[in-house]
């Protein structure tokens, strides 16, 4: 009977501990799975890349200022300026004090690409600018104003610039910023990180140019992502971080249950283990 009890024991005792490690062995993390950019960098290939200048869309908002060396005959291609006096990033840009928040600055309202490309600017009138860069919208203008103005120069900005994260992210949703350039990984600040069941190496980017949707996949992984096309997001960019298998194991609702089972087992076992001991 004694002998009984010992092998009652030693079987109870391990049951949880071979379940114990049987959970620790399947929730153990292979840290590269979770790392960017991994490897070593090609310094001359990456440490002069140009992001392309974005393309102009429809519903963008367009911050365009005329500047030249007579600044009354200029007067007529500017919007009326409004002030700002709210904090952070405002139309038209801010200045901040010491304490981090906005003071009051001018700022323009900015011009609206309409459903055909085109935007009604001061003093010029109906301008097709879907399609072009900010470069080439320079070039636009300069050829219209120069007869006009000495010396004109432009700033042009993108007011409205958003891109989505969705999927495996801290923090989904649509994003807007003050400017119109940022790269994935500065997406991917914002939006609070990739979640632990993120995949690193299959991220989809959606983006629509000139009327077509195109597709991209980029793996984080590497340091070949800051030479990829799709590394500076666009206007209107979508990004979908896909989950990982170990999302869907963490959500198996067959391993919730044989736990369960095991553990009744368990506890028939110790209750007869109890019933022989006396």
């Amino acid at each position: 009977m004694h002998k009984l009890s010992s092998v009652w024991k030693t079987f109870l005792f391990s049951v949880p501990v071979c379940l114990f490690l049987a959970s620790t062995s399947s929730s153990c993390v292979n840290t590269r799975h979770l790392t960017y950019m991994q490897g070593q960098f090609d310094t001359t290939k990456y440490s002069q890349l140009v992001p392309s200048d974005p393309v102009i869309q429809k519903g963008d908002l367009l911050g365009i200022i005329v500047y030249s060396d007579n600044p009354e005959a200029t007067k007529i291609y500017n919007q009326v300026l409004i002030t700002t006096g709210t904090p952070g990033a405002a139309i038209g840009g801010t200045s901040t004090g010491g304490d981090g928040m906005a003071g009051s600055s001018p700022s323009s309202p900015g011009y609206a690409v309409d459903e055909n490309g085109n935007i009604e600017m001061q003093g010029l009138g109906l301008l097709h600018v879907e399609g072009l860069t900010r470069s080439s919208l320079r070039d636009t203008l300069n050829a219209r104003l120069k007869d006009y103005l000495t010396n004109p120069y432009f700033t042009i900005r993108n007011i409205n610039y958003r891109f989505t994260m969705l999927g495996e992210v801290t923090k989904p949703g649509i994003y807007s910023i003050p400017g119109d350039r940022v790269s994935i990984l500065q997406a991917l600040g914002m939006a609070g990180d990739m979640t632990f069941y993120g995949r690193r190496d299959n991220v989809l980017v959606i983006r629509e140019t000139g009327g077509k949707r195109e597709f991209a996949r980029l793996d984080l992984t590497k340091p070949d992502i800051m030479g990829s096309p799709y590394f500076y997001l666009q206007q209107n960019d979508v990004v979908y971080f896909e989950a990982n298998k170990k999302k869907v194991a963490a959500n198996d609702q067959t391993l919730i249950r044989n736990v369960s089972i095991a553990a009744s087992i368990i506890s028939v076992f110790a209750i007869i283990y109890g019933v022989f001991r006396h």
